[in-house]
């Protein structure tokens, strides 16, 4: 996890003007090609989403060179674009915006040193007798250093930017009017409700204080597990902008294809993931939903995962959870008709969606569940399933001209299975995901959580009747 002492090194822009002036600077050359694009579609008589944006590399490299400088919500937006769209955008630029996903500019000496005045006092370098001043990670939101306190306690300690949680709301604005500017965001599509979701989710994870207790709960709900481990937090070192845990080893398990992992590695690392992902959604009733593939480590002494970053951690209320079982128990079954009457229930239909486009979307919703249907394991790696699903999206957007956006409460869960979809086909593994999914759609899986039976259902100990 060291990272070089030749990394990049650049203050945290933490005024609305400086920001926007390095937002403007990523953003122009892309919102010209788009604007481009569009124009010579029109000319042609072919819809703008028909196209992908081309974006040249030196347009790629200026894009991540100031997400990285901003850090906050634009970084976050690039770590999204950075997930191998397979398809969707070109691979040079997801190439280009790759580093986003471990690594921003490091904050200078001083910045560090201001903020840890600030939450910890004067003198608080002698709570350690180690500070490492190099960051092991810089993302987002904040740099992580690796520090050993007076007595023999090894921690990542992560520092937030100064700034960053005041930029937020401006940052999203500014995204906003950019994607409309460039024709991401097609007209007449109201995203208020998904942009408001997106900013009270990054205020959550600015707050060091709810990540810490997000944490802790997740760890205590997640229990003992062979593959998975959470790191414990140190609230005696820990503010809201400061956070203590105990150190973890390990490489980003996106990084497990490239360095030659054995097949079988690779395979049941996806499978615990995916595994996971069904946990949350089922029987912890809490997601970690931000899908950034450094957000887990393998440590390959141990062999295990260790789950990182809880700043996006959501509660999923229980008659969203049974909408999601009966889904998937009729896009399992290949059952159109049953679709339709779950994406009802949750939202994704309703006044205003005719029936083409209701046809369309339930169309959409099983293809996109075709793991669930494929007897044996499901091979992520030769898989186009995202490409089809997307090209499917775009037509059912700008082709029919869907205008409905998902309810804003889908939006953390969509984040977490599309993320594992992508990791799983970064690291080219096969996964039986219809068996893995099965004993969850079951009925007698709904009887067991609601009578709380040990194995089947968490129990939550700060939950008076065991539920969440």
């Amino acid at each position: 996890m060291n990272r070089s002492s030749t990394e990049k090194s650049a203050p945290v822009p933490s005024g609305r003007a400086a920001r926007l002036w390095h937002l403007g600077r990523a953003a122009g050359g892309l919102a010209t090609a788009a604007a481009l694009q569009a124009g010579l579609a029109a000319l042609r008589g072919r819809p703008a989403g028909d196209l992908r944006l081309s974006v040249s590399p030196a347009q790629g490299q200026r894009l991540a060179e100031h997400l990285s400088r901003l850090r906050g919500a634009a970084m976050k937006l690039g770590q999204l674009l950075s997930l191998d769209g397979r398809g969707v955008l070109p691979p040079e630029l997801v190439e280009v915006l790759a580093p986003l996903r471990d690594g921003a500019h490091l904050m200078p000496f001083s910045q560090v040193v201001a903020v840890l005045e600030s939450e910890y006092g004067n003198g608080w370098q002698r709570q350690f007798r180690r500070f490492a001043f190099t960051p092991v990670a810089a993302a987002s939101i904040g740099q992580v250093h690796r520090a050993e306190t007076r007595d023999g306690r090894v921690l990542a300690i992560k520092v937030q930017y100064p700034g960053v949680r005041e930029s937020i709301d401006s940052d999203l604005d500014n995204l906003r009017l950019l994607g409309r500017l460039a024709g991401l965001i097609p007209a007449g599509v109201d995203i208020d409700p998904l942009l408001a979701e997106a900013r009270a989710q990054l205020h959550r994870e600015a707050d060091y204080g709810a990540e810490a207790e997000a944490l802790t709960r997740y760890g205590r709900l997640l229990g003992a597990d062979p593959m998975l481990a959470v790191p414990e937090v140190v609230p005696e070192l820990s503010t809201s902008r400061v956070l203590a845990m105990s150190f973890a080893e390990g490489v980003a398990v996106d990084r497990l294809a490239a360095n030659g992992a054995p097949q079988a590695v690779r395979d049941r690392v996806a499978e615990a993931l995916s595994r996971l992902a069904l946990r949350e959604l089922f029987e912890l009733g809490l997601v970690q939903s931000d899908p950034n593939f450094a957000n887990y480590l393998y440590d390959e002494a141990s062999g295990r995962l260790v789950l990182l970053d809880f700043g996006a951690v959501q509660r999923i209320p229980a008659g969203l959870a049974e909408g999601y079982r009966r889904l998937a128990r009729a896009a399992a079954a290949n059952d159109p008709a049953g679709v339709r009457a779950s994406a009802e229930e949750i939202g994704y239909l309703g006044d205003g969606v005719d029936a083409g486009q209701a046809n369309a979307l339930t169309a959409l919703i099983v293809a996109a569940a075709e793991p669930l249907r494929h007897r044996g394991y499901y091979d992520f790696g030769a898989s186009d399933l995202f490409a089809r699903v997307y090209a499917q999206g775009k037509d059912l957007v700008f082709g029919q001209g869907f205008r409905r956006s998902p309810p804003p409460a889908t939006l953390f869960l969509h984040r977490k299975f599309v993320g594992t979809f992508l990791l799983c086909a970064r690291l080219r593994a096969r996964v039986d995901v219809a068996s893995l999914v099965e004993p969850w759609l079951r009925v007698d899986t709904v009887a067991a959580k609601e009578a709380g039976q040990p194995g089947t259902y968490c129990r939550d100990p700060d939950s008076r009747d065991g539920r969440h």
